[in-house]
């Protein structure tokens, strides 16, 4: 699809291409792994620490693909490199193609649109961790493109309903 992870032009991509990776997601977050590709302990560290709020004390798990992004799609739906799949947050996947489309709003929305768990209470808890992890990145020196419109999404998760500010209950771990 890309040969970098942010996408420098729209993909034009087809409302099939959409409805086929939903439709590829649903299947993997039903599947069973023993791996976990986010943990408990690190949400509750990173969220506050770069976004501002606590991890949500709800999480609903999944299995996920857990590196997906535009260099990890084909335009056949082939979604190449698995070793990062596991357990996280319901919704992560969709959480980890949003921001790599926040240079092209319109791709950006259709992201949202194409994941309706984006900007609900349901996918705050993978939303939350995907923004810490890449502000993380940022300030590593990598994403750096991406740091604006990230401090933005986190800005936007602070004031999102079921959200809580540092300090409230701890989240629970996944069974």
């Amino acid at each position: 699809m890309s040969d970098d992870p942010i996408p420098r032009q729209d993909l034009g991509l087809p409302a099939s291409w959409w409805e086929e990776l939903t439709g590829a997601l649903e299947k993997l977050s039903g599947a069973g792994t023993g791996r976990v590709a986010v943990r408990e302990t690190y949400m509750a560290r990173a969220i506050p620490d770069f976004v501002g709020i606590t991890a949500p004390p709800s999480v609903s798990w999944t299995t996920t693909h857990g590196d997906l992004y535009w260099a990890n799609l084909t335009a056949q739906q082939q979604i190449p490199d698995w070793e990062a799949r596991g357990w996280a947050a319901q919704g992560f996947d969709a959480a980890t193609l949003y921001p790599y489309t926040l240079l092209h709003p319109g791709v950006a929305d259709r992201v949202r649109a194409a994941f309706p768990v984006l900007g609900s209470v349901e996918g705050l808890a993978a939303e939350a961790v995907v923004c810490a992890m890449l502000l993380q990145t940022a300030e590593r020196g990598d994403n750096l493109a991406l740091t604006d419109q990230l401090r933005v999404w986190a800005a936007e998760l602070r004031h999102r309903p079921g959200r809580q500010r540092p300090g409230g209950p701890p989240g629970r771990r996944p069974g």
